[in-house]
């Protein structure tokens, strides 16, 4: 990465951790400073002539220390505060049913909210709590009543004016096209029936209809590890996400690995481990953590996908999570129920998961987290591919499939030993510095078999999946020690 941007990287995350700090908001400050503080790092590696940085870097880390030490951690939100939470995102979702003119889903979705902030209003004896419940109830019900008027005025006009036009179904939005399949309605193992359809407006894009012989090898490649990943359409933006009770995963929680079971305490849900769950703070390969679940390839495919999306502000992961706001950006449901778009047996398919995660018995996460523990986008994106691949029993991957499943471009490997009579590391080396930095190639590298000696000559770890953040033209023979021992470099092509 260039070190000009990871300097002005290193500024903004350091004014972003002083005002948390200022606010007392010390958890996000240190994440920020963490974030600062690796940023210079990396910075200095990458040339930069800023003078102390080494100094810098220890000034934020000596913060994040002090913040350790004196904080106490906030407590977590009531049952009822959750709630409220919740009865907010159902209004919200309603609010924008209502926009799309989705009258009696919207009135569906006020209505809930009203009798979840009745329910919990009656539960609780915090009198700022009932105010906020009964306000948020009052705005809900004045809504669902609003829409339930207007409906019911529009029935009555349209029972009185002429009815010598056709009925045109239950959409009067232009003709409609029938697409297949892919969906809800989309019936992998019965064969007997007809080939289901579903009703899209004609504003759907063409490249979305399906012929008798796709729909085939759809069936086939759609079930996977005894699950069926429906190809994702435009429709499935219409996703309902928002519920009065937590939403749960209908097929149940994922194997967990023999290193998960050992130390396997209970499933929690965000708002039980953290006190201010949130999507996505900074999308950074730096607070990405690893824990015990085998699948370094696909975090390793995690971590350069985020640095790709910091480093050119194209939404390589924020895009593929949802819900989403208005902006596009993925947001944190208090409903419990995410969706994940993954590129799957040569489609996208959308993976629908809970929150609930694995933790140990001092309440530590058992899969892979950001370092700001109320973030939940690394989480939350593992999850939804170990459910596809069968569970955090994991028995690992490699980074062609693992990239490829995340961002859909096109994967490229190369080997880089003696065996291999065509690979050149001149040629290699100059080809992997022009692509990484036009942006063209996203980079892991896997290492082989190493002895001990090895390992710690070079300062890696054996049979292991590694990001490649940058490359740097540091020294002229640096690259041709690296057929020494067995290893690899996987590209993925945009």
């Amino acid at each position: 990465m260039d070190c000009t941007a990871l300097e002005h990287d290193a500024v903004k995350f350091a004014k972003t951790a002083v005002t948390y700090d200022q606010n007392g908001k010390y958890n996000e400050a240190v994440f920020y400073y963490k974030e600062a503080a690796q940023a210079l790092i990396y910075a200095g590696m990458a040339g930069s002539k800023l003078d102390g940085i080494q100094d810098k870097v220890n000034e934020y880390l000596h913060r994040v220390q002090a913040l350790h030490n004196a904080q106490k951690s906030d407590p977590l939100k009531s049952r009822q505060q959750v709630d409220l939470e919740r009865a907010h995102f159902l209004v919200t979702q309603a609010f924008e049913e209502d926009e799309k003119g989705n009258g009696d889903e919207a009135i569906e979705l006020y209505t809930q909210a009203v009798e979840l902030c009745i329910k919990t209003s009656n539960e609780t004896s915090d009198q700022t709590l009932q105010t906020k419940l009964k306000q948020l109830a009052h705005q809900a019900l004045d809504r669902a009543e609003g829409l339930k008027e207007s409906h019911s005025k529009s029935t009555a006009s349209q029972t009185g004016s002429s009815n010598s036009k056709p009925a045109t179904g239950g959409n009067s939005g232009g003709p409609v096209r029938q697409f297949f399949p892919l969906g809800p309605d989309f019936t992998l193992n019965d064969r007997s029936q007809p080939h289901p359809v579903r009703a899209v407006q004609s504003s759907e894009p063409q490249g979305q209809r399906y012929t008798s012989d796709e729909i085939e090898v759809l069936r086939t490649t759609s079930t996977i590890n005894g699950r069926a990943y429906v190809p994702f359409m435009s429709v499935d933006l219409k996703e309902r996400f928002a519920f009065p009770v937590p939403f749960s995963d209908k097929t149940g929680k994922l194997a967990l690995s023999p290193k998960q079971k050992a130390i396997f305490s209970r499933w929690v849900r965000p708002d039980e481990i953290c006190n201010n769950p949130t999507m996505i703070m900074s999308v950074s390969s730096f607070s990405i953590k690893q824990t015990v679940v085998s699948d370094c390839s696909f975090v390793a495919s995690l971590a350069i996908s985020a640095a790709y999306e910091r480093r050119y502000n194209k939404k390589l992961i924020t895009s593929i999570i949802y819900p989403q706001n208005r902006r596009g950006e993925p947001e944190y449901n208090p409903c419990g129920k995410y969706m994940v778009k993954l590129h799957i047996n040569g489609v996208s398919r959308k993976v629908i998961i809970d929150d609930y995660l694995p933790v140990d018995r001092n309440g530590e996460l058992l899969c892979s987290y950001s370092s700001n523990r109320n973030e939940l986008w690394v989480s939350l994106i593992e999850k939804a591919y170990m459910k596809v691949m069968g569970g955090y029993d994991f028995p690992g991957s490699n980074s062609n499939i693992d990239l490829h499943a995340l961002t859909g471009w096109i994967p490229e490997r190369i080997a880089m030993h003696s065996d291999n009579q065509s690979f050149s590391k001149d040629d290699t080396f100059r080809m992997l510095f022009q692509r990484f930095h036009r942006g063209d190639v996203l980079i892991t590298t896997a290492t082989g078999v190493m002895t001990e000696e090895e390992g710690e000559r070079w300062g890696l770890v054996p049979t292991h999946a590694y990001a490649v953040l940058d490359i740097r033209e540091y020294k002229v023979h640096m690259l041709c020690k690296w057929n020494t021992y067995s290893t690899e470099v996987r590209l993925m092509h945009s």
